[in-house]
């Protein structure tokens, strides 16, 4: 028993430090890659700066998951949503998007339908004014709201200007025509969405598309939180495809990667 007990002290010991040398750590300094260059795209967007990364294979096995759903329906169009706000779900849009696009290089699109509090472009570092609200009003086309980094086969548009009705837009047949046309033109639609319990848009939205993926913050989110949400989904006859557990950290020989 003495040498358990002693082998149990050293390996708490060992995590010990392992957490004391993260929490030392600033908050972007904790991801396994770093900025690069002179590029403004967010450094959480880390599928963009190291696509062989750990936590970037974590995306590829998201990517896998939504992609063999194809084998059964096609899904062409997802909705990434959440519970509440700050869980993840624009980063994990971003990355899921990224690792698309470097598959077999179809073309996808990434739509930022939270036109209340939208974040893509900033995300890209990209100034881009025209966005969904403008196309959905009839303010501009969609060749005018596309927008692209330097990722081959990946186009964005923006939120745009934050209108007095987005939920309305979002309900409007200009939104239904807008995700038929794109569907024409798109092998994949990743749409980020605001946060479900805290207005209607991503029910609405999730209604029209194949399926919804919902983000949860682990360690954050209660139980109770993500029934209701799902509650919210279901009443919209939207189909959730699956869920993505965020903030979780995993131990490897050396390292603790967090996956954000």
């Amino acid at each position: 028993m003495g040498k358990l007990t002693e082998a149990l002290r050293k390996a708490a010991d060992e995590r010990l430090e392992r957490i004391e040398k993260i929490n030392k750590l600033k908050t972007h300094d904790r991801l396994v890659i770093k900025k690069m260059g002179d590029s403004k795209v967010d450094p959480r967007v880390i599928t963009y700066f190291d696509p062989k990364s750990p936590i970037s294979e974590q995306y590829k096995i998201l990517r896998t998951n939504v992609l063999s759903l194809n084998k059964i329906k096609t899904n062409k169009a997802i909705v990434i949503t959440s519970a509440i706000n700050t869980e993840g779900k624009t980063v994990t849009t971003l990355n899921l998007s990224m690792t698309i696009a470097q598959s077999a290089q179809p073309k996808v699109l990434v739509i930022d339908a939270d036109m209340r509090r939208g974040r893509i472009a900033r995300y890209l570092g990209v100034e881009h004014n025209v966005g969904l609200s403008d196309v959905l009003q009839g303010k501009a086309t969609l060749e005018e709201a596309v927008f692209k980094i330097d990722v081959e086969n990946l186009n964005f548009i923006a939120s745009g200007p934050v209108p007095e009705n987005p939920a309305e837009l979002l309900d409007s047949q200009e939104m239904k025509n807008f995700l038929g046309d794109l569907k024409r033109q798109f092998d994949y639609i990743i749409i980020d969405t605001p946060p479900i319990i805290a207005v209607t848009d991503s029910g609405i939205l999730g209604a029209q598309v194949d399926g919804v993926i919902m983000v949860i913050q682990a360690g954050r989110t209660q139980r109770g939180i993500i029934k209701r949400a799902s509650e919210l989904l279901h009443q919209c006859h939207a189909k959730v495809l699956g869920h993505v557990l965020t903030n979780i950290e995993y131990h490897l020989p050396q390292y603790i990667y967090r996956y954000l």
